[in-house]
């Protein structure tokens, strides 16, 4: 590769291309391969999209093996530690931090958005109790674009801002109608004086008037919603921009992402590292179940441990780790076997050579579950909490796609290992 130039040149048996290089601003740039077919008659083969970047965004930025995010350049530390949600929120829709008067308007449009319709409140009723949240959250979403659809111009500024305030805003009315439809309770209301985050656990709990919130839980609530926010071109953000490069109804896309999320390699792996606990019972067991997730012909998984894209720490999980000790000393019951095993098993990990050679650190679900099973959210509910703080990062992105001038649709190619071209032979021939 030659920086100079900026291309590479791409030699085959009978011919030689240049490609150029696109530079980014921060991190590796990338070939442009959009002329490879045309030039060669060749695809480049990339399972799962790995070392393929699939648009143009200023939104997020991940160094993976230096554990790195950042939200329009600014760390997730310093925001985690310093900012708010909704003000994270204003960062990635707007790319600059709001001022006193910004963020009070900000707020203003999201709480105005803060009502659901009669036909949507209705949806929950044919929901079984046993219904899995996630299924209600993509459902209950989806259903939204029978309500705003037509006269939507996906491509208009003024329909774009119109759907990011209202998608944020409905979002946390959909899970709290979620979270009180199974637990046969009624929902709290929305409370000016509160935060974000406060009346999030408001519309949760808030309907027993002896309800208090607990400051410690709001701001571990917050902190959760800031490091989910988002994370570059994942696979839910990407599937709301794939179906969205179709022109779909945006909320439609959304339910896309949500429906990508539920996937326990993705964010329904907070769910299913508290069932892993559940399993591994207790610290005595640990060793058993270390033996079981090295050993490739046992299908337990160690969940909670590795991440597709950071090679180091993943920077949230330690956020989420310090968080989880203020709240289970919140509820004095920093002996809580759960946490003690998930301590254990930390620590055992990392100093095991098997998974310091994979890199196979803890990463933000590892402690996130604990967090909301003690605030008295249950296990199925984690993934719904992970899509509430994700959906102003589906939102974004899908905004910025939109704005691109010369937006195509996805339209990933395959390498075919299928049959040749054959003759059909009739029925009674065969």
């Amino acid at each position: 590769m030659s920086s100079k130039n900026k291309s590479v040149n791409l030699t085959s048996d009978s011919s030689s291309i240049e490609l150029d290089i696109k530079e980014a601003s921060v991190g590796p740039s990338v070939v442009d391969l959009k002329n490879l077919y045309k030039e060669t008659g060749l695809f480049t083969f990339d399972p799962a999209y790995s070392t393929t970047a699939s648009c143009v965004s200023h939104v997020t930025y991940i160094d993976g093996d230096e554990g790195i995010l950042e939200y329009r350049g600014y760390p997730i530390e310093q925001l985690a530690a310093k900012s708010t949600y909704l003000e994270v929120a204003y960062l990635l829709f707007n790319g600059e931090l709001p001022s006193v008067n910004n963020l009070q308007e900000f707020r203003s449009q999201v709480k105005a958005n803060m009502i659901l319709p009669e036909q949507t409140k209705t949806l929950f009723q044919g929901f079984d109790e046993s219904a899995h949240p996630m299924a209600m959250l993509t459902t209950s979403i989806a259903s939204l674009s029978s309500l705003y659809h037509e006269g939507i111009d996906v491509k208009n500024y003024k329909h774009q801002k119109e759907f990011f305030f209202n998608v944020l805003g409905k979002t946390p009315i959909l899970v709290a109608n979620i979270f009180n439809h199974r637990n046969h309770t009624n929902m709290g209301q929305y409370d000016e004086d509160l935060t974000y985050a406060e009346n999030i656990l408001r519309l949760f709990f808030g309907g027993d008037t002896n309800y208090e919130i607990n400051p410690v839980f709001a701001k571990a609530l917050d902190i959760l919603l800031v490091l989910h926010a988002d994370h570059e071109q994942n696979c839910s953000t990407s599937s709301v921009r794939l179906a969205g490069s179709s022109g779909t109804n945006p909320y439609a896309a959304i339910a896309a992402g949500v429906a990508a999320l539920w996937g326990p390699a993705h964010g329904g792996a907070n769910e299913a590292v508290v069932k892993m606990f559940g399993e591994i019972e207790s610290k005595e067991n640990i060793s058993k179940y270390i033996a079981k997730a090295k050993d490739k012909n046992d299908r337990f998984r160690l969940m909670g441990f590795g991440h597709r894209v950071y090679k180091n720490f993943d920077p949230r999980a330690t956020i989420i780790r310090e968080e989880c000790h203020k709240v289970l000393n919140a509820l004095e019951n920093n002996n809580n076997p759960m946490f003690e095993l998930a301590q254990e098993l930390e620590q055992i990990a990392l100093q095991d050579e098997y998974f310091i050679e994979r890199n196979l650190y803890p990463n933000v679900d590892f402690y996130s579950g604990i967090i909301y099973q003690a605030m008295g959210l249950p296990k199925e509910m984690f993934t719904v909490m992970f899509a509430l703080a994700r959906t102003v990062g589906w939102a974004t992105h899908w905004c910025e796609m939109m704005a691109q001038p010369k937006l195509k649709i996805g339209r990933p190619r395959q390498l075919y290992l299928g049959e040749e071209r054959r003759n059909y032979i009739s029925i009674d021939q065969r």
